[in-house]
């Protein structure tokens, strides 16, 4: 085969947009017409994964001492960071008060009826256990397992929170020593293109993951899986949806960004994250697309790992859901004050809890501790359709901390709005 005829088989070699899509259809017709098979293949799932989970924690730490070191000013880090921590709480707390409050109008629980069983408290003991030990940290806990007891052990963990402190002390140290620490940063910023090219690699298994999970949930679950609790999931799946087209849209139209070209920008993400309910997956890709349409590599690099375990949107909407859910089908009355405190609950328990396995259901069991007139052992209601609502919250954290640093850049003065209009226009030809 000559030169040229590779590079015209290179040339239409669909992109991955395209084998993801590919992958999805395949999954399901495994899935519904070879179960016993589709079993089988979640292994390529947890590969694709593992293979993410072994290079995140590295090249986020390079990203990050890259951008504190490149400021130039420690005070422009401190100043983005508060920036960022306020803009966290703040939509988090709103998007809890407009979800508990949506609930509350809509009756999400109407008509159902539930009835422990000592079955059911089984089913939930794992969680219930987990959701202790996140409850019990407090505020004191949550602030010490920010710190790693050693660099090695936050990168063995995949602790991102405690990959992102450690990144920032050593970060804000090297800009201290000037010229002294020139050849370490130097050294940092050449493993950052190192796994940053190691990571493109690595997303060209993609379709493998996604065809994995699609074809093992639809054996599981089968396509009508969710059946008498349909009502709950659309619901919440049309929650994110208002959550994403109308309050995040609305945040990029003040920025001057197209929230539709915005979104067709990250289309292979979602569809990555989609699949696989995970949006690890992807968190290399969008911070790599971010600081290519025009957003300073120091907003990109502190902003979107902290908003990983910081800003969980689609999280406080489900928590929002799920109280008014379970409260309304074990019929019990909730006051104003226990609403009031499990929203203060929900936001403690939810920072960091990133990366806990049922994260959503072990976060919601440890804000029922704060009216625990609800039965613990309701949550089996929610674990049953775990999944689907899975795919809505991964979809809406990664939508939420994708325009994080827009807003973030734009209010810093770090956003190239000419880069960003063009990158966003051609890519959407």
């Amino acid at each position: 085969m000559s030169t040229h005829d590779l590079k015209r088989s290179a040339r239409y070699r669909p992109g991955i947009f395209v084998q993801v899509i590919i992958a999805t259809l395949a999954g399901i017709a495994l899935g519904l017409f070879a179960p016993q098979l589709a079993h089988q293949c979640r292994w390529l799932t947890d590969l694709f994964l593992r293979l993410i989970l072994m290079i995140v924690g590295p090249l986020l730490f390079c990203i990050v001492v890259s951008g504190i070191t490149g400021a130039g000013s420690l005070g422009a880090v401190g100043k983005l960071g508060s920036r960022a921590l306020f803009y966290f709480e703040a939509m988090t707390t709103l998007v809890l008060l407009l979800s508990v409050g949506a609930a509350l109008l809509l009756h999400p629980g109407r008509g159902m009826s539930y009835t422990p069983s000592p079955e059911d408290a089984h089913a939930v003991a794992s969680y219930a256990a987990n959701a202790h030990a996140l409850h019990g940290q407090g505020i004191t806990g949550f602030i010490l397992n920010l710190i790693p007891r050693s660099p090695v052990a936050a990168f063995a963990e995949g602790n991102i929170l405690q990959i992102l402190f450690f990144a920032v002390l050593l970060g804000c140290c090297l800009s201290r020593l000037g010229e002294a620490g020139a050849p370490v940063t130097r050294l940092i910023e050449s493993f950052s293109s190192l796994f940053s090219r190691m990571m493109r690699v690595i997303i060209a298994t993609a379709p493998l993951g996604v065809f994995g999970a699609v074809a093992m949930t639809v054996a599981e679950y089968g396509l009508d899986a969710i059946n008498h609790l349909a009502v709950f999931v659309i619901l919440y799946f049309t929650a994110i949806a208002f959550f994403i087209v109308f309050i995040l849209g609305g945040l990029l139209a003040l920025c001057k960004i197209n929230p539709l070209h915005f979104a067709r920008y990250f289309r292979e993400e979602i569809l990555i994250v989609t699949a696989t309910t995970s949006s690890d997956s992807v968190l290399p890709s969008i911070m790599t697309k971010l600081e290519a349409m025009g957003i300073s590599r120091q907003v990109v690099g502190l902003v979107v790992p902290a908003g990983y375990s910081l800003n969980l949107d689609a999280l406080s909407i489900y928590l929002g859901f799920a109280v008014v859910f379970l409260a309304e089908v074990t019929h019990t009355p909730l006051t104003l004050t226990q609403i009031l405190s499990m929203l203060a609950t929900a936001l403690i328990t939810s920072k960091g809890a990133h990366g806990v396995p049922g994260i959503a259901i072990v976060v919601l069991a440890a804000t029922l501790a704060a009216a625990p007139s609800i039965p613990l052992s309701s949550l089996v209601l929610l674990i049953a359709v775990d999944w689907f609502s899975g795919i809505a919250r991964a979809v809406g954290n990664l939508a939420g901390n994708c325009v994080a640093p827009v807003v973030l850049a734009a209010w810093q003065g770090a956003l190239d709005r000419e880069r960003a209009h063009k990158m966003l226009g051609t890519h959407n030809r």
